[in-house]
């Protein structure tokens, strides 16, 4: 929400720029639009125009209930879904996920993903690379301050949570509040419209009086701190008043057929195609719920098919629109599922084993990674962790997975522990 005049005061000598203008939090704990674009200039800037969109299935999905099935294994292990074959051969996936068995060739497979023995359901380990909490930054974080943004969107869209409830797993650590993800949802979304009965005209108005007043105290400003305001000010103006932003997430500018193409449980893959087609580097999102403890084929029985049509549709509408090299997308969970079913039909936390599925970025496409044993219960060569998937997708982005950031006091800190792209993505873009 724009405010122009704070609360009545005494008189006193001078008008505080405060008493005049305040912009919008941006839910970024107390920091003003202007704040937030001050403090991603002092971090520099950089040229950027990739973007990547990341999926999580919370709850931890099935492995071998989806991507990595085990027709051979004991009814125990295998379960009670058949895998069908897709459009690459010698590539089987569940047989509720038809759509995506027919687009294998746009999508590859990780499979054998190591994750943490945490336990623990957020998606810390895979937005990190870390299982130790507070050591790195998020992902969006650490693109947000190496390549800050200029054209009023903001660098990193979380779809996941309604705020504060997502800043302990989405949180910057020694980067700073500036560098959270910006949440479209309650106070976040609020922060760009005007304020009620706020013109466009008016807006400009009360700038110009600011400017004003400002002007009254140059001459004891030998620092020149306000003039650097004022740019930062006009640019946090600009992102309000810019159909830019509000436009990205306005889902009425779809037609009903797009819409429907998605269906209501993907709606936020919609809003991240829209995102990263205006410019947003970074988006991530939660689709399900996937603690399949119990009941676990009649879960994801029910979620499966609708997965499948949502993340059909997002990798259709990217080839569509030119945007498969430019943007790439990772659908994983924070691990994986044990082979043995256990009680009602269910499946215990399992971070020997899981599967993450890529696509877009300029990736190699139309194969699956790695291979799990005969029970699906660990990799038979050395397995990938999210770091390595993270440090693809850093790469993509053209940021070295090695690059190191100054922690709070001031010490060089590698941003992932697990620097090593998966290797078998590299493409003719990577």
């Amino acid at each position: 929400m724009l405010t122009f005049l704070g609360p009545r005061r005494p008189c006193r000598t001078g008008v505080s720029r405060r008493d005049v203008l305040r912009v919008g939090t941006l839910a970024c704990g107390g920091l003003t639009l202007a704040d937030l674009w001050r403090q991603r200039a002092a971090a520099g800037s950089a040229a950027r125009g990739k973007s990547v969109i990341m999926i999580w299935m919370r709850g931890g999905p099935s492995h071998i209930d989806s991507f990595d099935m085990k027709l051979d294994a004991p009814s125990e292990i295998r379960g009670e879904f058949r895998p069908i074959a897709t459009n690459v051969p010698g590539i089987d996936i569940c047989e509720y996920l038809p759509r995506l068995a027919q687009s294998m060739d746009r999508l590859a497979i990780v499979r054998g993903i190591k994750s943490n023995d945490l336990g623990d359901h957020t998606p810390h380990y895979i937005l990190t690379g870390s299982g130790e909490r507070g050591k790195h930054p998020v992902f969006g974080s650490v693109v947000s301050y190496l390549q800050p943004q200029n054209d009023g969107l903001p660098p990193y869209v979380s779809l996941m949570y309604k705020p504060p409830g997502l800043y302990d797993n989405e949180g910057p650590v020694f980067l700073g509040p500036a560098h959270r993800p910006f949440a479209p949802k309650g106070e976040g979304l609020d922060n760009l419209s005007l304020a009620k009965g706020l013109t466009r005209e008016r807006l400009s108005e009360r700038h110009t009086l600011l400017k004003t007043l400002d002007t009254l105290r140059r001459d004891v400003d030998r620092t020149g701190t306000f003039a650097a305001i004022d740019e930062f000010t006009v640019r946090a103006i600009e992102t309000v008043t810019s159909p830019n932003a509000r436009d990205a997430f306005d889902l009425t500018q779809e037609s009903p057929e797009t819409i429907a193409r998605y269906g209501k449980y993907n709606e936020n893959m919609l809003v991240a195609r829209r995102l990263v087609e205006a410019g947003v580097p970074v988006v991530t999102l939660k689709v399900g719920d996937w603690d399949t403890h119990e009941k676990n084929f009649i879960d994801m029985r029910d979620q499966l098919p609708q997965l499948d049509q949502g993340f059909q549709a997002l990798l259709s509408d990217l080839y569509d629109r030119g945007l498969d090299k430019d943007v790439a997308v990772v659908l994983w969970g924070e691990f994986g599922r044990a082979p043995r079913i256990s009680r009602g039909d269910g499946r215990d936390h399992w971070p020997e084993a899981g599967a993450a599925v890529l696509a877009g970025g300029g990736f190699r496409v139309g194969q699956a990674i790695g291979e799990t044993d005969a029970h699906g219960g660990r990799s038979k060569v050395t397995p990938y962790t999210p770091g390595n998937v993270l440090a693809s997708l850093y790469h993509h982005l053209g940021i070295d997975p090695s690059r190191t950031i100054p922690d709070h006091n001031g010490r060089p800190t590698y941003i992932l522990d697990e620097r090593e792209p998966v290797r078998e993505l590299r493409g003719s873009q990577n």
